[in-house]
């Protein structure tokens, strides 16, 4: 999707220009996905991270200033990065202030280097998402949410807090051709190719575990459909790409932050 009028007004005042208007207009998709993610409580405080790589600039990303929450992510405080997760000279404003965790890059940049179609790359540390990781089991294949991952859904085991590099390669490796991962023991992945996608995965993920918990907490014998329906409906969930969904309810979603403190497009 191209920059708006507005973004391109923006974009100049922080001295970009050209090529550059598309780097602001994924600054304003990526803090959209911010602030959604605090909108659906998915945060942790400082904790957790969403990335996104930058058009037309190779190796280059942009990640959250460490220390913004992510209910005030603003299209500014986004910090670009190279894919080792240094930050880089953006304008007049230098490197002030640009403080990024580099250890919550090295999942990001992992997915990134591997995957260079998926764009945006998110990770929470929710209640229901740990939960599920921390279950043995897995992701249970007991609501129709949880059937859009079926079949299509890595599993990385648990290694500690993400500074060794050499994890990436086992993190990609578990990924393989997926869009979601469950880090087990830790919390949730998900990418797209575009921000919509990305939220799509992480907001049908992170509900398919909120309802397994639920579900484990009633105390009853779960339903399980058969493998059949299971693939079916996984198949179904294919196409809502192909009609429009994914775009349609990222428009919708954006309506619910509009308007929000000082704006997320600044």
């Amino acid at each position: 999707m191209p920059a708006t009028d507005d973004e391109h007004a923006s974009a100049r005042a922080l001295g970009l220009a050209g090529a550059d208007c598309a780097e602001w207009h994924t600054r304003c998709e990526l803090a959209a996905l911010y602030r959604l993610a605090a909108h659906f409580r998915m945060t942790d405080l400082i904790d957790t991270h969403i990335s996104a790589r930058l058009p037309q600039q190779p190796g280059q990303f942009l990640i959250n200033r460490y220390g913004v929450l992510f209910h005030e992510m603003r299209a500014s405080d986004l910090v670009k990065v190279d894919d080792e997760g240094r930050a880089l000279q953006v304008g007049p404003a230098a490197l002030a202030g640009q403080r990024v965790n580099k250890a919550g890059f090295t999942i990001h940049s992992a997915v990134h280097k591997a995957r260079p179609e998926l764009h945006f790359v998110i990770h929470t540390h929710t209640s229901a998402g740990m939960a599920v990781a921390a279950q043995q089991a897995g992701l249970l294949p007991i609501s129709q949410h949880a059937l859009k991952f079926y079949g299509k859904l890595g599993y990385h085991d648990y290694e500690g807090i993400a500074l060794d590099l050499a994890e990436r390669e086992r993190l990609v490796a578990a990924l393989g051709s997926h869009r979601a991962l469950i880090l087990r023991n830790h919390g949730l992945l998900a990418a797209g190719s575009t921000a919509a996608e990305a939220f799509h995965e992480i907001y049908f993920l992170e509900r398919a575990c909120q309802a397994q918990v639920a579900a484990l907490a009633g105390g009853q014998p779960l339903n399980l459909p058969p493998e059949a329906v299971r693939l079916r409906t996984a198949a179904q969930f294919d196409n809502d790409n192909a009609s429009g969904i994914i775009d349609l309810a990222w428009q919708s979603a954006l309506r619910l932050i509009q308007g929000e403190g000082s704006g997320y497009r600044c």
